[in-house]
C-alpha cells in the first residue's frame, strides 16, 4: 500500500473470545493498512470476568487469521501506546459498536495522543449484523448454553464448546 513506510496499525483489545464482529474490523482495516498487529491485552483496563487465557487466546487468533499474511496476533501488556510505538504501528483501531462505546473510547483516544502526539486513533463501526456482539455478551450466552454459533467463527466455537460442556 504504502511504497515508503509500511502503515501499521495496532487493534488491541481482550478478544476473550474473538468474535466475528471483531474479524469484519479486521478484514476491513486491511484496506487501508499494509500490517496489522492484534494485540491482545494481557492487562484488562475493565473488570471482566475472564474465559480463556491469554495463550489460548493467541492460539484461537491464529487459527482464526493465520491464512491472512498482513495480519500478525501478539500479546502486550503496559501502555497501549508503548506498544504501538515499539511495533511501528501509526494508527491504533477501535470499534464502536453503539454510541456508548463513544465516551470511553474518545477519552482513551485523547489521553494516547497526550502520551504520544505521534499517533492517531481510528473508529470503526461493524457491519449492522455485528453492531450488537460483544465478547463479554458471548461469553455470558455461551456460559449459559445459548447459541453463539452465529456470533464467532467456527475455530472459536469449537472452543467454546470443550470449555464450557453444556454449550450446544
Amino acid at each position: 500500500m504504502s511504497a515508503n513506510r509500511p502503515i501499521v496499525a495496532v487493534y488491541p483489545g481482550s478478544f476473550d473470545p474473538v468474535t466475528l464482529g471483531h474479524e469484519d474490523v479486521v478484514r476491513r482495516t486491511l484496506r487501508f493498512c499494509d500490517r496489522l498487529i492484534v494485540g491482545v491485552a494481557e492487562n484488562a483496563t475493565q473488570a471482566k470476568g475472564q474465559l480463556f487465557e491469554v495463550g489460548e487466546r493467541l492460539e484461537l487468533m491464529a487459527e482464526v487469521f493465520g491464512a491472512q499474511e498482513r495480519v500478525e496476533c501478539v500479546s502486550f501488556s503496559g501502555l497501549l501506546v508503548d506498544f504501538a510505538r515499539e511495533a511501528g504501528a501509526r494508527f491504533i483501531i477501535r470499534g464502536l459498536r453503539a454510541v456508548s462505546d463513544f465516551d470511553y473510547e474518545f477519552q482513551m483516544a485523547q489521553m494516547n495522543r497526550e502520551l504520544w502526539r505521534d499517533v492517531e486513533t481510528i473508529f470503526l463501526t461493524p457491519e449492522v449484523g455485528y453492531s450488537f456482539l460483544s465478547s463479554s455478551l458471548v461469553r455470558e450466552v455461551a456460559s449459559l448454553g445459548g447459541d453463539v454459533s452465529a456470533a464467532v467463527s467456527p475455530p472459536v466455537l469449537e472452543r467454546l464448546r470443550r470449555r464450557l460442556p453444556g454449550l450446544g
